[in-house]
């Protein structure tokens, strides 16, 4: 897919989530994006709901590398970066973003992560593509677009910039 294709599909993909960010109408929401692509997605988003004025406090990243629980299957990620939360965020209304929800196991993570930072009001899962392979009974809250990809394929994201997508075989 040419450069400029992507980079339209990217646009629409940010706005339709942050217009249904912005339908759920949160109270002082914080966005928290997850080292790698989860948080360069959260970048974009946190720049649309800020000037549309419902975000007021700067992006929140999580690195889950120390709380995966698939070591074994995918080796630890050799480049660790902090966790950064700008604000509190017990009694917060997180918007919690990836990119690629595929087994849920860097969402589960993510929520470990959150939760050592304090007990927030409410987690809203927000995904820019689904590949409903979930293994654990964990689904996003707003989806940019759902996926069905052949057996042994995958898709990644690959950034920051420019954004871009690839198509993978495992």
């Amino acid at each position: 897919m040419p450069l400029a294709d992507i980079n339209e599909l990217l646009d629409d993909l940010y706005q339709r989530l942050a217009d249904r960010i912005a339908e759920r109408k949160l109270e002082n929401p914080l966005v928290v994006g997850i080292h790698t692509g989860g948080a360069w997605i959260a970048k974009h988003l946190q720049r649309r709901l800020t000037e549309a004025g419902l975000i007021k406090e700067p992006l929140g990243t999580l690195d889950i590398s120390f709380y995966r629980d698939d070591f074994t299957r995918i080796g630890l990620n050799p480049k660790v970066k902090p966790s950064e939360l700008p604000v509190v965020s017990e009694d917060r209304n997180i918007i919690l973003v990836d990119d690629v929800l595929m087994s849920g196991r860097t969402i589960r993570a993510a929520l470990n992560v959150l939760f050592d930072f304090g007990r927030p009001a409410s987690v809203t899962l927000v995904t820019l593509f689904d590949l409903d392979a979930n293994e654990l009974p964990i689904q996003a809250d707003i989806v940019g677009q759902h996926l069905q990809l052949p057996a042994r394929q995958r898709i990644k994201l690959t950034g920051p910039e420019p954004l871009g997508l690839e198509l993978q075989t495992i």
